[in-house]
């Protein structure tokens, strides 16, 4: 079974070389400095993405291999890791990844094939309206029961989450959602209680699949310049990064009665529930 430390040491591998923005900047400073750090990697911003994304689905494809595959044994994780640790060990490690899927699409097709039709899973948690507009009027509540939970875990404390305190802090029934430099960090209880183990690639299949649809369900569109991150960096579901003020009230307004109250849910109920396979929009958006 794949620890929550386990989950640690895979994502220092993994993102050891990946450059952070630094503590304590502005809002505007982090979106300069996130804006130089793209233009400024090998092959441009879109370069910078891909690389991200590939890392990201290593971090999912190592961990399920911790769970139930050849890595259970600490020695092959152990050299694992080493491996992924720099940028030809993550070479040879996604060949390997390429040749063992070919091998199985073939299998998977059938299978997949031979499923009874699936159906969606009821939104995980819904939130108190009164939340919804203290959110939405930027209210804080400030740190809870939740945040205490979430900060008293093993991993969190490993990774130094939070190392410096956050801007501010709402806390729902569900989770909490942190505001800080400019982004808003969700983290749930139901994810985070299941450890991290391919909840970041998911969330990101989760976003791309609930903003292609978002038309069909009559939802307002997501603003202009409003990004989402998969919250590796953060130990996070996933990070909304603003262009704007973040007292913008027309954006506030969509991320807590559009997003918090009508699409999170679903998409953490999509998440969380491992039968739970996301159409092909979710890998095209990839």
């Amino acid at each position: 079974m794949a620890s929550d430390l386990d989950t640690v040491r895979v994502l220092r591998a993994l993102f050891n070389d990946m450059p952070r923005a630094p503590q304590g900047l502005s809002h505007e400073e982090t979106m300069e400095w996130v804006a130089q750090a793209m233009a400024g990697h090998e092959g441009g911003d879109m370069a910078y993405m891909l690389e991200h994304i590939t890392r990201s689905s290593m971090l999912d494809i190592v961990l399920r291999l911790r769970e139930d595959g050849y890595l259970k044994e600490d020695a092959a994780f152990d050299n694992t890791v080493e491996l992924i640790s720099t940028p030809e060990g993550r070479k040879t490690f996604m060949d390997r990844c390429i040749q063992a899927q070919d091998s199985a699409d073939a299998t998977a097709r059938l299978i997949n094939r031979a499923k009874r039709e699936w159906t969606d899973p009821p939104p995980l948690f819904s939130s108190d309206p009164g939340a919804i507009e203290r959110f939405v009027r930027g209210e804080l509540s400030g740190p809870g029961p939740l945040y205490a939970e979430f900060m008293a875990r093993e991993d969190v404390r490993e990774i130094g989450v939070f190392a410096q305190a956050p801007d501010g802090i709402h806390e729902f029934s569900w989770g909490f959602v942190v505001e800080d430099q400019g982004a808003w960090i969700f983290y749930s209880a139901d994810v985070w209680r299941n450890g991290t183990v391919g909840s970041f690639d998911r969330f990101l299949s989760a976003w791309h699949q609930a903003t292609a649809a978002a038309s069909g369900q009559r939802l307002p569109p997501v603003p202009m310049g409003l990004l989402m991150e998969d919250g590796i960096n953060t130990f996070s579901a996933m990070t909304l990064q603003g262009a704007g003020s973040m007292s913008n009230p027309a954006l506030r307004r969509w991320i807590g009665e559009v997003f918090v109250d009508r699409m999170l849910p679903t998409m953490a109920a999509r998440v969380v529930d491992r039968n739970y396979d996301f159409p092909l929009v979710g890998l095209q958006a990839h």
